[in-house]
């Protein structure tokens, strides 16, 4: 058997953050006294130069290597690109939080960097296998940094049951790809696709399969009825840890929905719109109402990533309108602008937790930002921002992501869906209007100087603007969605 030479420069991205990776652990195991800094410092500088290792090879084209089981194409391309920059957001915020709770250790910025590197190989896996081997060192990092502040009970049960139930997901997505496998022979997803349009997959084997495939990405992107975990986990995780879970880990769930059953099981949509359906309204309806009892800002947040993830599958669901595949483009782009923006506002709302938090004091309750107008008028200002935009109120670029995903579902003809959404979104405003109020109406419970690093302050006045500048001018990202996906289908 003769074995051919993979072409690497497609990996290159993956292939020095695996090394970085490397560098940091015998850095930190060599050089103890400076370790901490060195770390940090490396893996934003690791994450910064892998964005440019991406840009440079960008080919516009799609390009297979690794015997196929590795794809490089533009929607690959720009969700890794996003996937550094929210990682390097989130260990910025994160850093002086990790220090004043003494939890600023080498380990953890090396677990952020294999937790990248899953992320990466899930968003370029042309395979089920390097899919579910990237999941995997994702979800393992992820689990082990919720658990990272060791003297806290709260944390060590919030790991305990992400571990538990993750372990479960990953169970049932394995299951489903073991079957898949079974009904149409292959494990390569350009290869599932033919077998379907050729009609020479078991249709049976093939359901079942694909029950426990939509199982497991229901669960990584924390949707109804996989929500178990969501609250319980941001809460109980640090403040930082929990930035992290909500934001890059949610772009690799959306990829691995998009390769799964787009470029896999397009030709059996109307099997898996329909369980989408289901789970997207849920979703927006448990994930609104359980907000508004919420008084712990995190477990609110947590509610509503839920909702807002339910919009994500709004998108996905609207691509196919009994077999046209006219919408297409247009609904999975709208579906990644939402899942794009969602990170964004995501980083710049618990990044206002971590703000408003120091040693010994956790922001965590809705209370604490009360009066937060009379403390600093500007980052007030900047959590309005994100509150509006995450509410949907014109012009932030949350308005823009629902409206886009919206425009989508009554083209594809669910106006019913469409109307619950809609009346479930304007209902869940209460609960981000009521920490504007709070902010601006009620007096100060800490009337304390907010201190924090310039760095952390300049990056959060950036991240609030951008999602007030984004609103104003959404086209250019909408576009890049959409060219992303256009130069992958």
């Amino acid at each position: 058997m003769n074995f051919v030479v993979p072409d690497f420069y497609p990996a290159a991205a993956e292939i020095f953050v695996a090394v970085m990776a490397l560098v940091i652990m015998l850095a930190s195991t060599f050089a103890r006294s400076i370790a901490r800094g060195l770390s940090y410092h490396l893996t934003q500088a690791t994450l910064i130069a892998a964005a440019f290792i991406t840009i440079f090879t960008m080919e516009g084209e799609v390009v297979y290597t690794f015997s196929n089981l590795f794809i490089s194409d533009l929607m690959g391309d720009f969700l890794k690109l996003m996937i550094y920059f929210s990682t390097a957001v989130a260990l910025l915020y994160g850093r002086a939080y990790l220090g004043d709770r003494k939890i600023d250790k080498p380990e953890f910025y090396l677990l952020a960097l294999l937790m990248t590197l899953g992320m990466m190989v899930m968003v370029t896996a042309n395979h089920m296998l390097p899919m579910y081997i990237g999941l995997e060192m994702m979800s393992l990092a992820l689990y082990t940094m919720v658990a990272f502040d060791r003297d806290s009970p709260r944390a060590t049960e919030a790991a305990m049951k992400y571990f538990v139930l993750g372990a479960l997901a990953s169970g049932l997505l394995l299951y489903g790809m073991s079957m898949v496998y079974g009904a149409t022979g292959s494990l390569e997803f350009s290869a599932i696709a033919q077998a379907i349009y050729n009609q020479s997959a078991n249709q049976t084997v093939l359901m079942f399969g694909l029950v426990f495939l939509v199982a497991g990405i229901c669960f990584k992107l924390g949707v109804v009825p996989f929500h178990m975990w969501v609250p319980d986990v941001y809460q109980g995780a640090p403040t930082a840890v929990t930035l992290i879970i909500a934001s890059a880990p949610k772009l690799a769930a959306f990829a691995m929905a998009v390769r799964l059953l787009i470029w896999a099981l397009f030709d059996i949509a109307h099997e898996w719109q329909l369980m989408l359906m289901m789970v997207a309204a849920a979703s927006i309806v448990l994930g609104n109402l359980a907000a508004i009892a919420q008084q712990n800002i995190k477990r609110m947040l947590a509610y509503s990533g839920i909702s807002h993830m339910g919009f994500v599958l709004l998108g996905l669901l609207a691509g196919v309108v009994d077999g046209d595949r006219h919408f297409a483009l247009n609904a999975y782009s709208s579906a990644m602008f939402y899942a794009v923006s969602y990170v964004i506002m995501s980083l710049a709302s618990f990044g206002m937790i971590i703000l408003l938090s120091r040693a010994g004091f956790e922001a965590e309750n809705i209370d604490d930002f009360k009066g937060l107008n009379r403390r600093s008028p500007w980052y007030a200002l900047m959590m309005l921002f994100v509150m509006f935009s995450m509410a949907g109120v014109p012009f932030f670029i949350g308005f823009f992501a629902k409206l886009s995903v919206l425009q989508a579902v009554v083209a594809a003809g669910y106006f019913w869906l469409a109307v619950l959404a809609v009346v479930m979104s304007v209902i869940g405003a209460f609960y981000y209007l009521r920490v504007v109020k709070l902010m601006y109406f009620d007096e100060p419970v800490d009337v304390s100087p907010i201190h924090a690093p310039a760095e952390v302050r300049v990056m959060l006045s950036v991240n609030g603007l951008a999602i007030a500048a984004l609103g104003l001018a959404p086209q250019m990202l909408m576009s890049l969605c959409a060219y992303a996906l256009l130069g992958s289908l």
